[in-house]
């Protein structure tokens, strides 16, 4: 038996493109539902009623694994219960709101005058998206800080995501955080909460989430867009998720995991490389806008770390070709990247590595 769909508000209004929405998936501001997380949903509800709410905080981990969904939850739930000392938080034992209640319709139809999402604003043609946060995407938190908050009192900041500001835009929020209006809350989003500026990062909690299991994942996949895909191709893209669902509807994406299939039997014929089936995983690994690419990246990885861990008892010369390996297929990685460079040699050299690495080792 499927497991049944999870609450989603219906989108109102017409259907357009969003930096911060995975394919034509519903956005974290219409999920009412929160997979996973329990403990950390726990920390932040205790952390509101307690009447010590910390302004700002930090809700970090991989991408795709829910914490957006668990921002604008939150958000959700202080602008629909404002008095943190009221019989409903007291008794709350998650962040759930009602479908029907006013601040979920209007969180979900970005109409909520108390709250404010800062994310990568449109190019100057408008065809496409920023590849980061400006100054200028800034005015509308700014707005919501100069003007007078509602009936409840509280104004609410999503940032989604922190990893896209610049060095302006980052010491703009900074200077935020530095002197946050009165009942104020900031939720940073962020995928490598380790890499943003120590000076923001002092001035919030932070609440890392782990990945998510195979079994979450697989629900949040039938529950929110595939339903009717093979309950065996979702487990398989749970399965190599790494608990994250943004991965795993990446997987179920057409061929995706057919490519998979076949990168997993190559590398276990390793040291043996047939060169038709490599030059044919050259050409298929690089033909799709940079996802097959993007998975024969991940499934190198993947063995690369597999072949270190079961080899760990070996000598660090046994080792070393697998770790030198690693090092240039990320370097490789980032300079097709950064220069649009035929990706097709790189693929060819790293199977080749692979195998080289293996025979070196004793199979």
């Amino acid at each position: 038996m499927k497991p049944p769909r999870l609450q989603i508000l219906p989108r109102l209004g017409e259907e357009s493109e969003e930096p911060d929405r995975l394919g034509d998936l519903p956005h974290p501001r219409e999920m009412l539902d929160l997979v996973g997380h329990q403990e950390q949903e726990r920390d932040l509800l205790d952390a509101y009623r307690s009447g010590r709410m910390h302004h700002a905080w930090i809700v970090g981990g991989e991408e795709g694994i829910g914490k957006a969904t668990l921002a604008y939850r939150f958000a959700r739930f202080v602008l629909a219960h404002p008095d943190p000392t009221s019989p409903s938080v007291r008794h709350a034992t998650t962040l759930e709101v009602d479908a029907d209640a006013r601040a979920a319709k209007l969180v979900a139809s970005q109409a909520h005058p108390d709250l404010a999402v800062l994310r990568r604003g449109p190019t100057r043609d408008g065809k496409s998206f920023s590849s980061v946060i400006s100054v200028e995407d800034m005015r509308g938190i700014s707005s919501l800080f100069r003007s007078t908050a509602g009936a409840g009192g509280w104004r609410i900041a999503i940032v989604d995501s922190a990893d896209d500001f610049n060095a302006s835009s980052a010491n703009a929020l900074l200077k935020m955080l530095e002197e946050p209006p009165e009942r104020s809350i900031f939720i940073i989003v962020s995928h490598a909460p380790g890499r943003l500026m120590p000076t923001i990062r002092s001035r919030c909690r932070t609440i890392l989430l782990r990945p998510l299991s195979e079994s979450d994942v697989a629900r949040v996949v039938t529950g929110v867009g595939e339903p009717d895909a093979p309950p065996a191709a979702i487990a398989q893209a749970a399965s190599l998720s790494k608990g994250s669902v943004a991965r795993a509807f990446k997987l179920l994406d057409e061929g995706m995991l057919a490519l998979r299939t076949r990168l997993k039997d190559l590398f276990e014929r390793l040291p043996a490389v047939d060169d038709k089936v490599a030059l044919a995983l050259a050409e298929a690994t690089t033909k799709r806008d940079g996802l097959a690419f993007e998975q024969f990246v991940e499934a190198a990885e993947d063995y690369l770390g597999q072949a270190v861990s079961s080899r760990a008892a070996r000598p660090a010369a046994a080792l070393q070709p697998f770790a030198e390996l690693h090092e240039k297929l990320s370097a490789g990685r980032r300079e097709v990247d950064a220069y649009n460079l035929d990706r097709r040699p790189l693929v060819l050299a790293t199977i080749s590595g692979l195998a080289e690495a293996v025979r070196k080792a004793g199979g």
